[in-house]
């Protein structure tokens, strides 16, 4: 029996984002497949205690206090030795480096160490983002060369920090993430009528998640919408999510488009209750990101049934497949002509609906679970043949 450690620094937090679901996603169906090992899950104290439950062989262990870095360096690693863990698995990029435990680390993705894209990405990030970002171009290196195994959630991204590392190709698993049964066709009429009312939103609209990452290329979508309307009228408005007023208006202001204002619906932070439903009424999902190690938002709006106009670079062709308007994201026209074109085409739209509802099925949170849990097994009776 192993006494496994897992890192959930921030899984308490009410507004979780995609590491944060990814470690919560392997977590609970970890409690559904493995009943014979012992977890101890690290997390840091925060609002939102019902994310995850303890069960009778997976105990939630809180860490308080102290700075991400601090609580990871610190206090994380002393607290999984009192536990007497057999290993430790870091979820989300980075790990301390004192730890004597044999390590496991999830590396998302490594854009914060890329030299090309990394002052195009980060000039306009937020003071956190940018200061998560140079923590990690600080730490990365060193957690990739203490880890014992790697874990990425693509093969391009596998590509990419081999490349990078100049690792051995069995040095680092590429692992896919997976969608939630929540995100569905099939969701109750009033429930759908409900969402409309609490976030306001239009009879018709096309639909965008943003974030002051440029990475996420949400100027590059505003501008496309503008082309659009100003071609098509404005019977179609855009909902963005994760944006806040103050910085729309900024980046319409930046991009020459203040006039698109009225007819952007900003909704906030959505639960992931209410998201199947806003991805559901959506006529179609805009996600050009610049950049992405995965991109679970994809998938998640492909299992909604809505077709998506995503981008031809990084990891997106894997995850979409030929499920997806594919375009090239620095290019304002090719996302226009993509919105066009499937709100124009109904057999064109309905056919990538029905390609997407079956794509996302690739894609499995029990099967990222099953792949790390052998993972756990093959490092812990490699440690105890040494120790032998």
């Amino acid at each position: 029996m192993m006494r496994i450690g897992i890192e959930a620094q921030r899984l308490f937090r009410p507004h979780k984002h995609g590491m944060d679901r990814v470690a919560l996603e392997l977590i609970k169906n970890l409690q559904v497949i493995d009943k014979e090992n012992d977890y101890f899950i690290f997390v840091k104290p925060d609002e939102d205690t019902s994310a995850i439950s303890g069960t009778s062989n997976f105990k939630i262990v809180e860490i308080p206090g102290g700075s991400y870095p601090m609580w990871e360096q610190y206090k994380l690693p002393k607290v999984a030795k009192e536990f007497e863990c057999d290993l430790l698995h870091c979820t989300s990029n980075t790990a301390p480096l004192s730890t004597e435990l044999p390590l496991v680390t999830t590396l998302h993705d490594i854009i914060y160490m890329e030299e090309s894209v990394i002052k195009q990405l980060t000039s306009s990030a937020s003071l956190y983002q940018k200061f998560g970002n140079l923590y990690r171009r600080l730490i990365v290196s060193q957690v990739v060369k203490k880890s014992n195994r790697l874990i990425t959630v693509s093969n391009y991204e596998k590509r990419n920090i081999t490349n990078y590392f100049n690792l051995n190709n069995e040095d680092l698993q590429a692992i896919h993430n997976g969608v939630n049964q929540n995100f569905t066709t099939q969701i109750k009429e009033d429930h759908l009528a409900n969402v409309k009312t609490k976030y306001k939103l239009p009879l018709r609209y096309l639909l965008h998640i943003a974030n002051k990452d440029p990475r996420k290329n949400t100027k590059g979508t505003l501008l496309a919408y503008k082309d659009f309307i100003k071609e098509n009228g404005t019977e179609y408005k855009l909902v963005v999510l994760g944006c806040k007023d103050a910085d729309l208006k900024t980046m319409l202001d930046e991009i020459g488009a203040v006039d698109l204002y009225e007819h952007i619906f900003l909704t906030g932070y959505v639960s992931d209750e209410d998201l199947p439903a806003i991805y559901h009424l959506a006529q179609l999902f805009l996600f050009p990101s610049l950049r992405e190690g995965f991109g679970i938002p994809i998938i998640e709006a492909m299992a909604c049934g809505i077709p998506v106009i995503t981008s031809n670079t990084s990891s997106m062709p894997e995850v979409a497949g030929d499920a997806a308007h594919l375009v090239n994201p620095n290019s304002t026209e090719e996302i226009t002509k993509g919105i066009i074109k499937i709100l124009s085409d109904v057999n064109y739209k309905n056919e990538l609906i029905r390609r997407g509802l079956e794509q996302y099925k690739l894609f499995s949170w029990e099967s990222m679970a099953e792949q790390v849990l052998e993972l756990y097994k093959q490092l812990y009776k490699q440690e105890k043949t040494k120790e032998s």
